[in-house]
């Protein structure tokens, strides 16, 4: 294990929209923003194998970084906006006010590059130095303001950098912040020919519609959790990062292979004909899924206590109505099931699980709002529970091929 990681502040920034690029703007938050408030900030970190000094960088390469964020913000204002809550009942808001900017922090760090990037077990608490701390709340009047995102970049000098993020997901879904990112990355390297449908970013709330009424059903769940004693319930899940690891697990294709056709061997004699969803993400999650349980419980343990496992589901596809690609904000839906641990500790859990992932995914395709209703107070159950798993991302983020000029990233 490698010793605590230290580092040391080299310069600190705030980076606006360019000046009179944007007007005052006030965005209403939608329904499928509103399930995002109680969550604390998604933390991305990025490396890259780039040995460069730390001077070289702060000199060469940060100047035309910056300046291609502040453009990059003119389109993604709302990201250096902040997140207005009033007094109860009213509804939060995204508001950006001229002058609104992120915080840019650089660092240098004396840690082991290869230690921290690699796919071995890792002290959270070592990473954890390398993610932004988003400014603190602005009380005002009954309510707050809150800042969305921080960003801050690690030098490892002679060896590579970190790129790190605090983002409130209220403010954006992967897609969002993958087009963000894009646009960041191709400004910085001046237009490399690729295709920035982002460029005419959307932030038109109309195009999200609202048939059942979830939003204020949303609100009233959200004021629950706000004024109650366990405000915070979903911000404590990270509290205990000194007492975690991080680790990297890959799955190839030849993998991906012999999981299938394991899954496949058994499941017509359990379940019969009925074809499954077995797709690359199904079968990661249930191979995921299983092995955690396995590594926590006795492998012959025979109970009944329900296990649940959650996920979120992309949006743009399975709604009825288009949104543009270039939607500025969330449009994601949730999906969760819940099983006996005797069933994934089994000979076939792994075929249980794969079985009951795929059928919530296509009841999802099916009717992708059936159980919105109950999307935060489920949330609330399973993440209050020991027993659970929930994953994040997507595989249809290609976060690995984002390259600021110095490389693909080496890990995300």
């Amino acid at each position: 294990m490698s010793p605590s990681t230290k580092i040391k502040v080299i310069e600190l920034y705030s980076v606006s929209p360019p000046p009179g690029s944007v007007p005052a703007t006030s965005l209403p938050l939608t329904f499928l923003d509103i399930p995002w408030l109680p969550f604390s900030p998604d933390q991305p970190l990025f490396f890259y194998d780039f040995p460069i000094s730390t001077i070289q960088f702060t000199q060469k390469i940060l100047p035309s970084l910056n300046h291609s964020l502040s453009f990059t913000l003119q389109y993604f204002f709302p990201f250096s906006g902040k997140l207005v809550v009033p007094p109860k009942p009213n509804k939060p808001s995204i508001v950006y006010t001229e002058g609104d900017s992120i915080s840019v922090t650089v660092v240098e760090s004396d840690g082991d590059f290869s230690y921290l990037s690699g796919n071995s077990a890792r002290k959270f608490q070592d990473l954890h130095c390398l993610v932004p701390k988003l400014p603190p709340s602005e009380l005002v009047g009954d309510g707050e303001k809150d800042p969305l995102l921080a960003i801050q970049i690690t030098v490892f000098p002679g060896c590579g950098i970190c790129m790190g993020f605090a983002l409130r997901p209220v403010v954006a879904d992967g897609r969002t912040f993958d087009n963000f990112l894009k646009m960041w990355a191709s400004f910085t390297c001046k237009n490399r020919g690729e295709d920035l449908q982002c460029l005419e970013a959307t932030h038109d709330r109309s195009v999200i519609h609202d048939p059942s009424g979830l939003e204020s059903t949303f609100l009233k769940e959200w004021w629950k959790i706000k004024n109650s004693e366990k405000e915070g319930f979903l911000h404590s899940t990270r509290s205990n990062f000194h007492e975690m690891v991080r680790s990297t697990f890959v799955l190839g294709k030849p993998e991906m292979e012999k999981i299938k056709k394991w899954i496949l061997t058994r499941s017509e004699k359990l379940y019969g004909s009925k074809q499954m969803l077995l797709s690359p993400y199904v079968l990661t999650c249930a191979f995921v899924w299983v092995c955690w349980m396995k590594t926590h419980w006795p492998i012959n343990e025979d109970s009944e206590e329900v296990h649940c496992f959650g996920f979120v589901a992309g949006g743009m596809t399975r709604l009825n109505y288009p949104v543009p690609t270039s939607y500025v904000g969330n449009y994601v839906a949730f999906g969760r099931l819940g099983t006996m641990r005797k069933d994934l500790m089994a000979e076939n859990g792994i075929v249980h699980a794969a079985k009951i992932i795929g059928n919530t995914i296509k009841k999802l395709d099916g009717d992708v709002l059936g159980d919105a209703k109950n999307w935060i107070s489920k949330w609330k159950m399973l993440l209050e529970s020991e027993l659970h798993v929930t994953i994040i991302g997507s595989p249809k983020l290609k976060f690995y091929s984002l390259d600021f000029g110095w490389g693909k990233a080496q890990k995300n």
